[in-house]
């Protein structure tokens, strides 16, 4: 099974059902089949060679979903870049990956000129939309070609591709300790793998209809779609949650049943003050991973979707997913991220390598077909994560992440190994200050993050973001935290701001704080 065959089955049993709604477009899986088709067919005239990388500068749009499983259907390598990227960056990945063929649209053709000049491995760049302005005249080379010129006119039947599951599907690139982005490369097994007890997990089943906000670029976007035409539903997709009372509409309208979402679109959800109005009758369930929901945050959408399942979820690039905690357990264990998923093990180690008993904080391990192949060039990065596992050859993949689990393999998160502030001579988790900050009324948004201190070695800086009409006070952070947390963990700095910096996936940019 590959990523691809995904689509051919569902477009197979069900060729005119519509896979994709867009703005006022719709897609049968029939059309996005054949118009993959044709990119490949198109991919392969160009000399694509198996396992070239073809990278995605796109909006969330129709043509990133044809663009990916062309690209496989070609026996290439996708990679959806984030639409905000800036001329350094996008050159970088560029060189990086070595593209073949770089798919963007015309509306960022300033950028994409100033990035491919010194690109040698280009061999074209094929602009998606309407072109309005002419390129600049730095991109002579390599050549430019129109989206619709490109690929007609193509078969609509699939090519010959000799790709098998251990072959590299897809790189995403992600924040580096460097600065620069490192490339997690994902086999065709690592995706199906994942897509697979995701989807067992949630239930779904081809009735669902998911409304996806988040970019493509980010991995929890990308598999709304992997995972939707795994199991022949469909997806609304949206280019962001920038309009949520049109997004909102855009839900009931479409009688969606799945909603995914990361903390920082429940926090502005829930702010919406008629939100009770509203009728969301056919939703079915919310997910939620990037970070933990503050408990404050699952009661509140617990009274606002009384009948919604919310899973609470917990995973990191390199293995997708690593856990989700069922519905059941949410009012019972409002802290904890939940199990492994089907088909992986995990589980904590301590300093010593061992595996730690219940309670014991130490740095959670991932076993199975999902972890990731490793970092794209970066053979030093992938040994410092990928170890020796159980048997002979195997590899597990250490997270860095600081947990704690319980007698029933529940597992609670502390922090990252680099992000505990030492303060006053003790360790302090940032999650768990600002778990505190959001059970104060009034606060919307809070992040923590250490700022150098001669006399501390590191003070706790906190961000607050109000409600709408609060009238929090400094004082009244302060008091509330000293009386919730030990002294060493109270912040010494309150700021108040109106919006935090984002990443590109929709979390709070902690080094942007900085």
């Amino acid at each position: 099974m590959l990523v691809h065959h995904f689509l051919e089955q569902s477009a197979l049993r069900s060729p005119d059902k519509v896979a994709l709604i867009f703005q006022n477009e719709r897609f049968t899986y029939r059309q996005i089949d054949e118009r993959a088709n044709q990119l490949a067919h198109a991919l392969i005239n160009a000399d694509l060679k198996k396992g070239d990388r073809v990278s995605l500068f796109l909006d969330n749009s129709p043509e990133t979903v044809i663009a990916l499983f062309g690209v496989l259907k070609a026996g290439g390598v996708f990679s959806t870049l984030s639409a905000t990227l800036k001329t350094k960056k996008l050159e970088y990945i560029l060189n990086n990956s070595e593209s073949s063929f770089l798919i963007s649209h015309w509306q960022k053709n300033e950028i994409v000129a100033q990035s491919v000049t010194s690109i040698s491995s280009l061999k074209a760049v094929i602009m998606c939309g309407e072109q309005k302005n002419p390129l600049p005249a730095c991109a002579a080379a390599p050549c430019f070609i129109g989206w619709d010129t490109f690929i007609h006119p193509q078969p609509v039947s699939p090519p010959e591709m000799p790709c098998i599951d251990v072959d590299l599907a897809n790189i995403i690139y992600t924040s580096g300790s460097t600065g620069n982005p490192k490339g997690v490369m994902m086999t065709h097994l690592n995706m199906v793998s994942a897509a697979t007890s995701i989807t067992q997990y949630l239930g779904n089943k081809e009735t669902d209809i998911i409304l996806n906000v988040l970019p493509l670029s980010f991995d929890y976007g990308l598999y709304q779609i992997i995972m939707a035409f795994k199991f022949g539903g469909t997806v609304v997709l949206e280019k962001s949650f920038a309009y949520p009372y049109v997004v909102i509409d855009k839900m009931i309208k479409e009688r969606v049943t799945g909603f995914p979402g990361v903390p920082t679109i429940f926090a502005l959800l829930l702010q919406l003050k008629d939100l009770k109005k509203y009728s969301f009758q056919h939703l079915r369930y919310i997910t939620n991973t990037g970070a933990a929901l503050p408990a404050n945050h699952i009661k509140a959408l617990r009274d606002i979707f009384p009948h919604v399942k919310i899973y609470s979820m917990y995973g990191l690039t390199e293995c997708k997913r690593v856990s989700y905690l069922p519905p059941e357990e949410i009012d019972r264990r409002p802290t904890s991220v939940g199990r492994g998923m089907p088909n992986e093990e995990v589980y904590i180690v301590n300093e010593r390598g061992e595996r730690a008993s219940p309670h014991v904080v130490g740095e959670l391990v991932v076993r199975g077909s999902n972890v990731m192949r490793g970092y794209w060039k970066e053979p030093a990065d992938t040994d410092r994560v990928l170890k020796p596992g159980l048997y002979p050859g195997e590899k597990v993949l250490y997270t860095g992440d600081l947990f704690k689990m319980d007698e029933e393999g529940y597992l609670y998160f502390v922090g990252r190994k680099d992000d505990l502030i030492k303060t006053r001579g003790e360790r302090v988790s940032p999650k768990e200050v600002e778990n505190t900050l959001h059970e104060i009324k009034g606060v919307a948004e809070a992040a923590v993050i250490a700022i150098p201190d001669e006399i501390l070695g590191n003070a706790i800086k906190a961000f607050i973001i109000p409600t709408n009409g609060s009238s929090l006070t400094e004082k009244d952070i302060l008091k509330y935290c000293s009386e919730n947390l030990e002294s060493f963990a109270v912040p010494k700095y309150i700021a108040f701001i109106d919006s935090f910096p984002k990443t590109s996936s929709g979390k709070i940019d902690k080094k942007a704080l900085k």
